[in-house]
């Protein structure tokens, strides 16, 4: 069988990774706009021949090397990998402006899916701010409280406790708490076929939270279901 050759959005991508940047980082490190570079990682753009050779000589690189800069070949999987935990204790904790995210099985690596507990705070969208978007699928079931998603191409959709979503996580998009909760909880599963799923979503919410140290485990409680009077009702976000 002859091996496929590297594209150049996974070469990017797995530049990007190995120096631990988001988009936004690699976009200011290397001078191009990030719209650019997201493009060129997912494949909808390539760059000539003079903007290869511009982008490999700011990442110190020769044209020979980066073009050679590709993923090792993804290990052959297990017949018997498994992880057994609790969602509040042996989780990494990322807390955020609008979530604190606990990923859960990071013990295992290269997996498919990336499980995490997420809360969420933010109780309008001008509090939340952009909209996120990153690679893959994603699906979101709600624990406690409800939640309003937003995203680039749909009206907001309201869910409650036992309601989910399954999203395209490209496409830009934010959950707030609303119906008077003063937080949510949800489990989310998001999917892709990149490589380094979990580093680059933790790299995410690094850059949501600078001040926070993704790589110490944290032990947090899941969040009290509470409701506010109507009086005090006012919409939250979760991200």
């Amino acid at each position: 069988m002859v091996k496929a050759k590297p594209t150049l959005g996974n070469i990017v991508r797995h530049i990007r990774n190995s120096n631990g940047w988001t988009l936004a980082e690699m976009s200011q490190h290397v001078a191009i706009p990030l719209s650019t570079l997201a493009k060129v990682e997912k494949g909808h753009l390539t760059l000539t021949y003079d903007k290869l050779l511009d982008l490999s000589d700011k990442l110190g690189m020769s044209l020979s090397d980066f073009l050679n800069a590709s993923p090792s070949p993804t290990p052959a999987k297990g017949m018997a990998r498994r992880s057994v935990g609790k969602g509040t204790t042996n989780v990494l904790t990322v807390e955020t402006k609008n979530y604190d995210y606990r990923y859960l099985c990071t013990e295992l690596r290269g997996k498919i899916m990336i499980p995490l507990l997420s809360r969420a705070r933010a109780k309008t969208m001008e509090e939340f701010g952009e909209l996120l978007r990153h690679p893959g699928e994603e699906f979101v079931f709600v624990l406690t409280g409800a939640i309003e998603v937003h995203s680039e191409f749909y009206d907001p959709i309201t869910l409650h406790a036992g309601e989910y979503i399954y999203l395209d996580s490209e496409m830009a998009h934010g959950y707030i708490v609303t119906d008077g909760f003063e937080e949510a909880t949800v489990l989310a599963v998001c999917a892709s076929a990149a490589a380094n799923l979990q580093q680059e979503l933790i790299s995410h919410a690094r850059a949501e939270a600078p001040d926070s140290d993704p790589e110490q485990p944290k032990v947090a409680k899941l969040p009290v279901q509470k409701k506010t009077s109507a009086k005090g009702k006012r919409r939250a976000g979760v991200a």
